[in-house]
């Protein structure tokens, strides 16, 4: 099991890691998209074949990347790094070419309402600013998912509009990274970042 990266988080006393999802991580992502705090907001909770088949898909996509999230090596989250352009968000705004976005769930029930959701984002966002080139991470919460909202709002990034994709509106929202740099400054010290 090959970390990607890796921090200590002073806030919780917890290591927080992303590894890179795996085929055989299907059936855990695949029960997670059927709890009752995922499906609504990621309506992915299809039968196993199904969903498998869109898994493939998206593991084999080269704008994007998948991830695991850990606290302390325990996997408890996914997550979906992605290229904003190639994106169907890149007709939302106008992208600069290394601009990135973030999906994110937390499927073990045992880890929601714990305050992980603030720093694993935080993270995330870390580990997005480490490509030299990027200079923006946006989020496209589902409007009706407050609490996602908030905590995006929280890690730094700003509510730009509504939005109407596909699946869902959607409210834009963009973390520049001289923001989300000075918000945290002293986090990055003590991760020695």
């Amino acid at each position: 099991m090959s970390v990607e990266f890796e921090v200590y988080d002073e806030t919780i006393k917890r290591t927080i890691g992303f590894r890179k999802a795996r085929l055989d991580d299907v059936e855990l992502v695949h029960n997670w998209m059927n709890e009752d705090h995922v499906h609504p907001f990621w309506q992915l909770n299809f039968s196993f074949e199904r969903f498998k088949e869109h898994y493939l898909h998206a593991l084999s996509d080269t704008h994007q990347t998948l991830y695991l999230g850990m606290v302390d090596g325990v996997v408890m989250s996914y997550w979906e790094a992605y290229w904003v352009k190639g994106d169907i968000l890149e007709k939302s705004y106008t992208p600069k070419t290394y601009d990135q976005g973030i999906h994110l769930l937390i499927g073990e029930k045992e880890y929601l309402g714990l305050g992980y959701a603030l720093p694993l984002l935080r993270t995330m966002v870390r580990f997005q600013f480490q490509h030299p080139a990027t200079a923006k991470v946006v989020a496209e919460p589902d409007i009706r998912n407050e609490k996602m909202i908030h905590i995006f709002e929280r890690c730094g990034f700003t509510p730009i509009s509504p939005i109407q994709l596909p699946d869902k509106e959607a409210m834009l929202m963009f973390c520049e990274r001289s923001d989300f740099e000075k918000r945290w400054k002293d986090e990055y010290k003590e991760a020695g970042l």
